[in-house]
């Protein structure tokens, strides 16, 4: 892997990362769905100047270049991904309320986990990699979770377990459109069909306040522009020609980084029991990707 794609990546982690504290922060001026469905229609608007540039260079490129799927895949693909996001964000938003930035970010990063479990009723088979991250995973959730005073799951960790399942189901319905369409104009598409539902949701459930959404343009901004919008455009770039396992270790750091954001920015620490639950989570996550490191570095051989 060549150094500066791995810098793109970490810095990819590192922004995705530091948004759980952008989302922590938000809930101190506005409510979640009212945070969710501004950023997100921020995400979305920002990534079309990103389409327009792309499509000027691949034409550049190829005088013959067309767009890959046609256009009703492109929207179909966009509306199913917007959906499962639009869930799985809210749960998380909603889960931001109740338990700390740390905590969010390696229960969310279970998806890698989840995901080749999901599979099983697709017909793949599980690794014994994938069995034993499964136990690692849960054990680290067991630390993590059922620790401090009340010695049981709290409702902010529930929370954050249903927006994981939910995520994977977002990535299976990605990984499914993905080969047949654009990137990155199904991924603006998402963004949009996940904040106008959002927002259709804050106007039946909230009672939102121009001057509120005002007040918390900061992390709004942030988690719009930087980890909808330039996080996804720099993975794209980081990603290219990189294996994809290799790839996927480097961005399950924003589970570390996000503890280490939610120490250094908002004060919020976690005990022993808790590191020692997020070390087993973290060394899940590794063990998730042997089967993908071993395929791919076999296949490169070949």
């Amino acid at each position: 892997m060549k150094l500066k794609n791995a810098l793109i990546l970490l810095l990819t982690a590192t922004i995705w990362g530091v948004a759980f504290v952008a989302q922590s922060v938000g809930m101190d001026y506005v409510s979640p769905f009212t945070f969710n469905g501004v950023r997100s229609i921020i995400g979305g608007l920002v990534l079309i100047p990103v389409i327009l540039v792309l499509d000027r260079k691949k034409k550049a490129e190829g005088k013959d270049y067309k767009a890959p799927g046609d256009r009703k895949t492109l929207i179909l693909g966009g509306i199913c991904c917007g959906v499962a996001l639009c869930v799985a964000s809210n749960f998380q938003q909603f889960g931001v309320m109740y338990t700390s930035v740390g905590k969010v970010g390696f229960i969310t990063a279970c998806y890698i986990i989840i995901v080749p479990i999901l599979s099983l009723f697709l017909g793949k088979k599980c690794s014994p990699a994938i069995a034993g991250a499964v136990v690692l995973a849960v054990a680290g959730l067991y630390l993590l979770c059922m620790s401090g005073s009340d010695h049981g799951l709290q409702k902010g960790d529930f929370l954050i377990m249903i927006c994981s399942f939910i995520f994977s189901i977002h990535i299976m319905i990605i990984d499914y459109f993905s080969p047949a369409v654009d990137g990155v104009k199904m991924s603006c598409i998402q963004f949009l069909v996940s904040g106008t539902i959002s927002l259709i949701c804050m106007t039946i459930f909230e009672e939102p306040h121009i001057a509120q959404i005002l007040a918390a343009w900061k992390p709004i901004l942030y988690a719009g522009v930087m980890s909808c919008g330039m996080g996804y455009t720099l993975q794209i770039v980081g990603q290219k020609g990189v294996n994809p396992a290799s790839a996927s270790l480097i961005l399950s750091l924003e589970s570390s980084i996000s503890v280490l954001a939610g120490w250094l920015i908002l004060g919020q620490k976690l005990t022993g029991r808790e590191i020692l639950g997020c070390v087993l989570m973290f060394s899940a996550i590794v063990l998730a990707q042997v089967p993908d490191v071993i395929l791919s570095r076999k296949t490169g051989e070949r």
